[in-house]
């Protein structure tokens, strides 16, 4: 990778049901991330944070399905044209939670980039509900449904007609917990997920491999991890861990995998949580992953 790596924080915690997560961005960035971009020969530029408005200052929204609606919005609005912009820029997006529904204003901004999407989605979750089958009203779980088009017509007005990438061109890994109904409209898409279970029976190598081959013709490959799909003994500060998660090995051999293809165009981090960390060793996993992704190889 020869990019500078354009660095934006985005300290949201609207989308999840437990507040920490907008610490999130601060705890990659204390873990040495610059250091370690920089010690790849990468040059960065961090535009800071997003300015999030506290959950004291706002309401909920009259909406008990779509909690906080109107500032979550806002906020991916906002990250949407920063990613797009740093991309036209030459810049490579990496973007830094917050809760994943920090995924959809990605996920706009690289659809921009563009003329076809691929994604990569790392997660113990679906995040696959729509304000029709959301158990909580919390849209860090609707942010990859959103992304395909289906959802709430407030939620998906504000970024147009299209859906920002399609079904198909987009891969669920890691996946071990998904509410009935969730797990119903996935069997009804066209997006692939690979479970624990495939990567049990499959291993990562294999599970990665088809991912990247499935997604060969795309023009920009996003990948996208939540924390939580690691397992909780090797990165305990998320928001909503997940016992039975891949290993850290598992995942730096992901990132590792998919910095080989030389086809990755942009990056979210999302859901540490430093509140319910241990001295910093999910922000340490993160900025590690992160380096992976870049590019950096044990030998």
């Amino acid at each position: 990778m020869n990019k500078k790596v354009a660095v934006i924080g985005v300290p949201m915690d609207l989308g999840a049901g437990r507040r920490g997560v907008d610490m999130g961005p601060s705890a990659i960035r204390y873990a040495g991330l610059q250091e370690q971009i920089e010690a790849l020969g990468l040059a960065v530029h961090d535009h800071g944070d997003l300015i999030v408005h506290h959950a004291s200052r706002l309401g909920r929204g009259n909406n008990p399905n779509l909690h906080y609606l109107g500032e979550v919005v806002r906020v991916n609005q906002e990250l949407a044209a920063l990613v797009a912009s740093a991309g036209a820029d030459g810049e490579f997006p990496l973007i830094l939670g917050g809760d994943h529904s920090i995924g959809i204003g990605a996920l706009a901004g690289a659809a921009r980039l563009g003329r076809r999407l691929g994604v990569i989605w790392l997660d113990a979750h679906g995040d696959f509900n729509t304000d029709r089958t959301t158990p909580s009203g919390n849209i860090h779980g609707m942010s990859l449904a959103a992304s395909v088009g289906r959802g709430h017509p407030d939620l998906l007005a504000a970024w147009g007609t299209d859906p920002f990438v399609s079904e198909a061109d987009v891969h669920l890994i890691g996946t071990r917990d998904l509410d009935p109904a969730e797990r119903e409209a996935l069997e009804d898409s066209g997006v692939k997920v690979a479970t624990m279970s495939a990567i049990d029976h499959d291993r990562m190598r294999s599970v990665i491999e088809e991912a990247l081959d499935q997604l060969s013709a795309v023009d920009h490959l996003h990948v996208s991890v939540d924390l939580d799909v690691i397992d909780p003994k090797e990165a305990p500060g998320v928001g909503t861990p997940v016992p039975g998660g891949i290993t850290y090995r598992e995942a730096h051999l992901a990132f590792e995998m998919i910095a080989a293809s030389g086809r990755l165009d942009s990056l979210s981090v999302v859901e540490v949580n430093p509140i319910l960390d241990d001295h910093n060793r999910t922000g340490q996993v993160a900025a590690g992953l992160i380096s992976s992704a870049l590019g950096k190889v044990i030998f």
